[in-house]
């Protein structure tokens, strides 16, 4: 017991952890290193990060499984189903786990784990961080795979109810950190920093993160010969991230879907003034008076960076930041976190059978695939137990058969040595006859 809680071992899963960077990858950190403090027992299950590969240990103890499955798509694993079976069972039993919690909707080793866990009659938890549309069949997709999830989970946490030295304000810096693909709205910097620019001969942007639309971006710096006000970092490590938003006056966050973005309060943190997309749980993130929201518009979000560019002089970096170390600590979720690791251990235990019904409700074709999915799930199980047994079984005996052997092998020296001594005796009387 922990004070009047119980001590968890809990399973972190997800395919976004260190050394990729991003707000998953924080949350996941940030979370085990306090519960690591609230005394827990916590353990990260990822897949392989190049030469990255086996067990590692982090700060504080972290242990950190990078299970042998090379990235598919955009850091996620190729869906197997049931292809991490068998690793993470053996996880699960090798570690003690009582609780697994799978992070992040688009994550498919976060989906398969969290399966195989119910399957195990482990509880779960579910930590949805990104929201998805139906604009796409992308999106219809991956909320299809949620509800199959989520169908069966002990608890969900959704992260919002939606599911200092600066530079002369003669020149008014604009920050984006953030990895430039569709998802994070990268098409919409295209055409907005061009007018910005235009609007403000005084403005000028720097811009740290990769991906594939970082080539649209030089691409449009090239057309309107920004070069000498669009700046490009690369992939900024997080150790430097702080180091770049102190470099700015306002952070332009441009996602076209978002559930809460952990980056606006590192910018707010650092005393920047952010212009958000109001999508998802932007509008929960940090108060009204230090974010300008606007619709995922490119004349929209011009409109809400000149109303942001007016209201600087009133902005002061030390008391926004004093007012972030009061709205948020990690210690404080992790403290949250624990609370629902308490509830889903207390939900009833319940058989395949009894769960089956939750899966049938997802629709009349789709459930009945999620059924079929979880009772084959389920006999692979336990084909895989009656293979360990039998492999264990199989194991003893010959420990036993090996065992005997080197008794033998012992029983037939000792004879070799008595018989030499008998010998050695009978010739040692004849002798002493013959004399």
């Amino acid at each position: 017991m922990i004070g009047d809680r119980e001590k968890h071992s809990i399973l972190m899963v997800s395919d976004f952890f260190y050394p990729n960077f991003g707000g998953v990858e924080n949350h996941i950190y940030y979370l085990s290193q306090c519960l690591l403090k609230l005394g827990h027992k916590v353990v990260v299950v990822t897949h392989a990060y190049g030469n990255r590969s086996g067990v590692r240990y982090m700060t504080g103890g972290l242990k950190v499984y990078y299970v042998p499955w090379r990235p598919f798509f955009n850091q996620n694993t190729f869906p197997t189903l049931y292809g991490t079976l068998p690793i993470i069972r053996t996880i699960l039993i090798r570690e003690r786990i009582n609780i697994v919690h799978g992070h992040q909707t688009f994550s498919t080793l976060s989906h398969e784990a969290l399966m195989h866990a119910r399957i195990m009659g482990y509880k779960v938890v579910f930590t949805d961080h990104s929201l998805n549309g139906f604009s796409d069949s992308g999106s219809i997709h991956m909320n299809k795979v949620l509800q199959f999830t989520l169908a069966d989970v002990s608890q969900a946490i959704c992260v919002s109810h939606t599911t200092l030295e600066r530079p002369s304000r003669l020149e008014i810096v604009i920050v984006v950190i953030s990895r430039l693909v569709y998802r994070k709205g990268a098409d919409l910097l295209v055409e907005v920093i061009p007018e910005v620019c235009r609007l403000n001969p005084n403005v000028r942007f720097i811009i740290g993160g990769d991906g594939p639309k970082r080539v649209r971006l030089e691409e449009m710096r090239e057309k309107n010969c920004l070069q000498d006000r669009v700046d490009f970092l690369g992939a900024v490590p997080h150790s430097q991230v702080r180091s770049v938003l102190i470099s700015g006056h306002i952070f332009l966050n441009s996602s076209l879907t978002e559930a809460f973005c952990i980056a606006i309060l590192e910018a707010a943190s650092c005393g920047l003034l952010t212009v958000s997309t109001r999508v998802g749980g932007v509008p929960e993130v940090v108060p009204d008076d230090m974010i300008v929201l606007a619709e995922p518009d490119p004349s929209d979000m011009v409109r809400a960076i000149q109303r942001a560019i007016t209201m600087l002089p009133k902005i002061d970096p030390q008391v926004m930041h004093n007012r972030m170390r009061e709205l948020y600590s990690w210690h404080d979720v992790a403290k949250r976190t624990e609370i629902v690791y308490d509830r889903a251990l207390k939900c009833s235990d319940q058989n395949l059978l009894e769960r089956l019904p939750r899966y049938l409700s997802c629709g009349s074709w789709a459930g009945k695939i999620f059924c079929l999915v979880m009772i084959f799930n389920f006999l692979l199980w336990h084909l895989l137990e009656l293979w360990q047994m039998k492999s264990r079984r199989l194991q003893m005996l010959f420990s036993r058969a090996t065992a005997m052997d080197l008794r033998d092998v012992a029983e037939n020296t000792t004879m070799q040595k008595l018989t030499r001594i008998i010998m050695i005796l009978i010739h040692y009387d004849s002798n002493n006859n013959i004399s």
